[in-house]
């Protein structure tokens, strides 16, 4: 059994606790998550796998249950302990009994301030997440008695954190502020140098803060954050989908970009909605 995003909304809606990130922290942290599966064993006992596609930013992934498996693109990860999840490529969580797992989905982490980390090196694979919180963090934070005591944990290590480096947030508050201003005014398609004129810095330094902040270039992450926001609106409301809204030229160039966003697999599982959208707009792809 597969559970997808953007199709199976109940599932991710209900079977994950989810809270935002407040204050200082929502410059770096999106929200904070942990599994709910306990009901689902019965139903599931054999297992189940929830498919994740491309995003900005990566994930810290605590194991707070039993093995499980992982695989980014073609390549599966078998993970025993925590990791450190890039999320610009698409995923496959394959869970079993007892599997518990507790994560913050990070646009980019403050541990960058304290060691010298490029995160556009980790795009490829699965990495130990040892070198990026402190272990004594990680083991109170698994030992929390819940989700809300994790939270309220791991909230003060990393406030504390940007505390002592406040006069360096810059650079984070210019890729967040693009993240905001571009989702929020659906402007996906506007030119780096554009962009870069804006905060009064070269295109080049807005590149270098993109790939060193959230791991990809100033493009790659806002035609993610376009390509997931237009699927969303494919799923659920495809009679009101519009490509120009998207900055797509025609329903021939958002299908290109679709086919780049999904692999071939997951592409037979949007095949329902993007016939739909075909018979009501009379396109072809």
């Amino acid at each position: 059994m597969q559970h997808v995003e953007f199709i199976d909304t109940e599932h991710f809606a209900n079977r994950y606790h989810r809270r935002q990130a407040t204050g200082r922290l929502q410059l770096f942290i999106d929200f904070f998550w942990e599994t709910d599966f306990d009901r689902l064993w019965q139903q599931y006992p054999s297992g189940f796998s929830d498919i994740l596609f491309p995003n900005t930013g990566y994930t810290y992934l605590l194991n707070l249950g039993t093995p499980f498996t992982m695989q980014l693109g073609e390549k599966k990860f078998p993970m025993r302990t925590d990791g450190f999840l890039p999320r610009n490529r698409a995923l496959e969580c394959f869970h079993h009994k007892d599997n518990r797992l507790f994560g913050i989905k990070f646009k980019t982490s403050p541990i960058i301030f304290e060691k010298k980390v490029n995160f556009s090196e980790y795009r490829d694979a699965i990495y130990p997440l040892s070198y990026l919180v402190d272990p004594v963090v990680v083991r109170e934070a698994k030992a929390a008695a819940s989700f809300q005591e994790r939270i309220e944990l791991l909230s003060v290590y990393f406030s504390r954190l940007i505390r002592q480096y406040d006069g360096s947030l810059l650079p984070v508050e210019v890729v967040t502020d693009v993240f905001s201003s571009t989702n929020g005014e659906g402007y996906f398609h506007r030119p780096v140098t554009e962009l870069a004129n804006e905060y009064g810095i070269s295109s080049r330094t807005l590149q270098r803060y993109f790939e060193t902040h959230t791991g990809i270039g100033t493009k790659k992450a806002l035609q993610i954050l376009r390509i997931r926001k237009a699927v969303e609106q494919l799923v659920t409301d495809p009679g009101g989908f519009d490509c120009a809204a998207y900055g797509y030229y025609d329903h021939s160039h958002f299908y290109k970009h679709l086919k780049q966003f999904l692999d071939k697999k997951n592409m037979e599982l949007f095949s329902p909605h993007i016939l739909l959208l075909e018979k009501l707009h009379g396109r072809k792809k």
